[in-house]
């Protein structure tokens, strides 16, 4: 995936998506000791950076596989996003959840107009349905994180990021299943000035980490974490990238990535999940390596459960 794929995805997305504001802020860059600027994708239709990569990943469709629609399995942000594309362009969402994802999540992907299905809450069971739908419907899968045209659209924010702040010395962002720091990451190679991509990830679900250490895949035991959105592994197309590009992966705590997320609501008056808060977090537990540099930090989604706020 070179430079011209990242343009050219960019603007061919432009139209079903928003260019989302950066916020900075002098507290939080003096508890830094670094310039921060915030990369608010929780403004970004449905909430999250994830509407880029769907959009861009049913554009590049043939007009045969839209008649028959897409798949995904996804109980977050991504069954929303390729919902809300679908509706957009008139193709029909197929969306499998896990039978145990909250109603309100539910309820959003049929408000985006995707067609629920419900299954038990294991991947194999995830994996079954959706090869059922392929099968009964023709529809297309398209995997949340783990396809080139996801990787692109998501990489499509830290371009934006990069042409208001070509100088940028770091970009941080969350990692989960991989395709957000790896479209970030090559958007910094293409389109920063030597710009190092680094990710935030939890002690709780550091399988990134240890993937990076260990040079292959590596999966975790426990999803212990209140990051409900980095529960996900990496996988083959966004894997190799990020051995590339990225530079390192910073893990944090559990208190750490609350107190993130605390003080993003309370200095940037943004609505922000916990997901996203682990970004700045990372850049807080090591502030020695970061002062003094300038630091775009992409947050990632904004869809919280109200009702169970951390703090």
């Amino acid at each position: 995936m070179d430079k011209q794929h990242l343009i050219d995805c960019h603007e061919r997305i432009k139209p079903f998506i928003h260019n989302t504001p950066v916020l900075t802020s002098r507290l939080i860059n003096g508890m830094a000791g670094a310039s921060l600027f915030f990369k608010c994708e929780n403004f970004q239709r449905m909430g999250a950076f994830k509407m880029r990569g769907a959009a861009n990943a049913i554009l590049q469709l043939s007009n045969e596989q839209k008649r028959n629609g897409v798949v995904t399995h996804s109980s977050g942000n991504f069954a929303q996003a390729l919902s809300l594309s679908a509706q957009s362009l008139g193709v029909t969402a197929y969306i499998v959840m896990p039978d145990s994802a909250p109603q309100v999540k539910k309820d959003a992907v049929k408000g985006y107009g995707g067609v629920l299905v419900e299954c038990e809450s294991t991947l194999e069971a995830r994996e079954r349905a959706s090869q059922d739908i392929v099968e009964k419907h023709g529809a297309t899968f398209i995997h949340p994180s783990n396809d080139d045209h996801v990787i692109l659209g998501q990489g499509t924010a830290g371009k934006e990021l990069l042409e208001l702040y070509p100088n940028l010395d770091y970009v941080v962002t969350p990692v989960g299943g991989g395709g957000l720091i790896a479209g970030t990451a090559l958007a910094a190679h293409y389109f920063g000035n030597d710009c190092k991509t680094i990710g935030g990830e939890p002690f709780e679900v550091d399988d990134a980490y240890r993937s990076l250490k260990s040079g292959k895949i590596e999966t975790n035991t426990s999803t212990n974490t209140i990051a409900d959105g980095l529960k996900t592994q990496l996988g083959d197309r966004n894997f190799p990238i990020i051995q590339k590009h990225v530079q390192e992966i910073i893990r944090v705590t559990e208190d750490e990535i609350i107190q993130s997320m605390r003080l993003l609501w309370e200095r940037l008056k943004i609505v922000c999940e916990p997901s996203c808060a682990v970004a700045l977090a990372a850049v807080l537990r090591e502030k020695e390596r970061f002062k003094g540099q300038e630091i775009g930090i992409v947050i990632s989604g904004g869809n919280v459960d109200l009702s169970r706020l951390p703090f």
